[in-house]
């Protein structure tokens, strides 16, 4: 994942809340006449080009680059606060 600020592309408000998504895979053998399972191996990641990046407030799933472009066209200003009391 890079270290870059998201916005999602969907709902537009959210540049603060998102999970990534990982895929695995598990291997497992079965017996063929009863169907119980005879053996499990330990799951294994599969390798992505890019991380699947989805937004925990409207649920929008897609690429990390659409999230980071979304950002680049819409950037966040840093505006100075100054309290009033």
């Amino acid at each position: 994942m890079q270290e870059k600020p998201y916005f999602c592309p969907n709902c537009r408000s959210n540049r603060v809340k998102f999970s990534v998504i990982t895929s695995y895979a598990q291997s497992f053998q079965k017996d063929a006449l009863s169907g119980s399972i005879t053996e499990f191996k330990d799951p294994d990641a599969i390798a992505e080009s890019e991380p699947t990046i989805q937004c925990l407030i409207c649920h929008f799933t897609g690429n990390e680059l659409r999230f980071i472009k979304q950002a680049e066209r819409e950037p966040r200003m840093n505006t100075p606060t100054t309290p009033l009391y």
